[in-house]
């Protein structure tokens, strides 16, 4: 790309964004008269009109600010010379208004998965080992070196072993009425569909969120380091519990002996498992961006939302989260509501959200990072409409709160924090079992339990990243690919990646980082 270039999102906008690599000094010219004032950096806006004080700044054909100085034609506009508007109301807005065409079913495609006893299908055939507490964490990594070891090259059916840690369980108000968000949210994680309806919990024994709490079975006789009990909520013919204070442990090698002995049993069975051929409609896919740049909305967004639109059409759930990120188009997505009851649980869950950060003396601003506007994100406003992009152009046919779990097909909005693996988390916990994430700045964000695609939003971070990027969507903005293009070649690579055909660059590396449960209940 050696011509200037600059890329506008609407004929409304009055700035767009540089997309040389590099940026482009001031003086440049380009093709229609246009002279920059100032140096501007790659993805950063250049005003296309003179601004005055106090003028609306448009991008994605929405106010994305209001100018604080007069700001002349090829000027650099950025988060220091605008003022951010408010937020949203959440009264008066267009409930279930926008009613698109109905897109045509798309058959014909399927992927190799392993169908569970509950209906589900995973991506992947992993033992997961469940703790109720942190305390735990370290003997359960422990434990699960050892088998990862000796055992896993035993059964070469199954993909991996991970151990479910995290920082609850104890030391927390549990029975606060927040409390149920954590709860939930590792009570459904355990019945991921990756996991194959195999449940193994460790526990330490003295702590607040007892095995019975997190996972609530009807009760059976007690066996030595074992507790048999049926699963009417979980996919599983009977849930495992190693207590690590049970007085038949002496020393911290019959710890790792117990666990390592109760893996071996779920992993005979999980090396039973086999792939078979199943429909589209079979996959829960994730969206979610991070370290987000002002391509994101121009390149990966766009591709990823047509192809949630294709998987969508398949049947398949695609949900797209992060609150924070969709708040300031909440009368986009309230009117794309296949109901209005659809529309009002979307705004319920941004009023609680509202509400939390109030309690917390913060609010949507808080969200932007240095590294987006680095890359060229003045505000939560400008970030939002490119995040929305992400969820396509469907019906928003449900909604889900912090750590529930999917019950229907379509596209879903499902209610997290944008912290990434806070988001990650909490889609697990819905039933994710497979995972796109775009990003601008670039992040080797990986979940050990489901396959993470990576999309990169620039050519630059494709090339210098090309062994942690799996899909290169800033061959859109350099003209060598369409969005559409992008589309499907990013869902028949979700259709290899979910068969076990391809590894993802994370899976290939092992790049993973601990769950994040989203406790807003308060710590005692």
């Amino acid at each position: 790309m050696s011509s200037p270039l600059y890329i506008r999102m609407h004929a409304a906008d009055n700035v767009a964004i540089v997309a040389n690599d590099g940026g482009l000094p001031a003086g440049t010219v380009f093709a229609d008269g246009l002279r920059l004032v100032n140096a501007i950096p790659q993805g950063h806006k250049v005003a296309l009109e003179d601004l005055a004080e106090g003028a609306e700044v448009r991008r994605y054909d929405v106010v994305i600010g209001y100018a604080l100085q007069a700001l002349p034609r090829g000027s650099w506009v950025n988060e220091r010379v605008l003022r951010m508007p408010a937020a949203p109301e959440l009264q008066g807005l267009p409930m279930a208004t926008h009613k698109p065409p109905a897109l045509a079913p798309l058959t014909g495609h399927t992927f190799e998965g392993y169908r569970n006893a509950d209906g589900s299908v995973g991506t992947r055939n992993i033992l997961a080992i469940t703790t109720t507490v942190q305390c735990v964490s370290g003997v359960v990594d422990t434990a699960v070196q050892r088998i990862k070891s000796e055992l896993l090259p035993r059964y070469p059916q199954v993909d991996d072993v991970v151990g479910l840690e995290h920082s609850y369980g104890c030391g927390v108000a549990i029975d606060a009425p927040d409390a149920i968000i954590p709860i939930r949210t590792l009570r459904n994680i355990s019945s991921n569909p990756n996991f194959g309806g195999e449940v193994m919990v460790v526990s330490l024994g003295c702590e607040k969120l007892q095995p019975e709490r997190l996972l609530p079975q009807a009760e059976a006789p007690l066996l030595p380091m074992t507790r048999l009990t049926a699963a009417p909520a979980l996919p599983v013919a009977a849930l495992d519990v190693v207590c690590l204070q049970a007085e038949e442990h002496v020393g911290f090698m019959s710890m790792i002996d117990s666990i390592v002995r109760q893996a071996d049993v779920h992993l005979q069975r999980l090396n039973l498992r086999r792939r078979e051929t199943v429909p589209v409609s079979e996959l829960v896919v994730g969206v979610q961006c991070g370290g987000s740049d002002a391509f994101s909305g121009v390149t990966a967004n766009p591709a990823v939302g047509f192809a949630t639109d294709l998987l969508v059409r398949a049947g398949a759930s695609v949900m797209f989260s992060e609150v924070t990120e969709v708040r300031d188009g909440i009368d986009q997505l309230t009117a794309r509501a296949s109901t209005p009851e659809v529309a009002q649980a979307m705004i319920d869950q941004m009023a609680w959200y509202d509400a939390y950060l109030a309690r917390g003396l913060a609010d949507r601003s808080a969200n932007t990072t240095p590294g987006n506007k680095k890359g060229g994100l003045s505000n939560i406003v400008e970030k939002a409409m490119g995040s929305i992009v992400k969820s396509g152009s469907t019906p928003i046919t449900g909604v889900l709160a912090p750590g529930e779990k999917l019950r229907e097909k379509g596209l879903i909005y499902a209610a997290t924090p944008a912290s990434d693996f806070i988001c990650g988390t909490l889609q697990l916990a819905a039933g994710m079992n497979l995972h796109v994430f775009t990003t601008g700045r670039g992040t080797p964000y990986g979940l050990a339990a489901c396959p993470v695609i990576k999309v990169a939003t620039r050519s630059d971070l494709a090339r210098r990243w090309h062994d942690l990027m799996d899909v290169n969507a800033g061959r859109i903005a350099d003209g060598e690919a369409s969005i559409e293009d992008m589309g499907w070649e990013l869902f028949r690579l979700m259709l290899d990646v979910a068969s076990g055909k391809k590894k993802t660059w994370a899976e290939h590396w092992k790049l993973h980082n601990a769950l994040v449960l989203f406790n807003p209940a308060p710590v005692t």
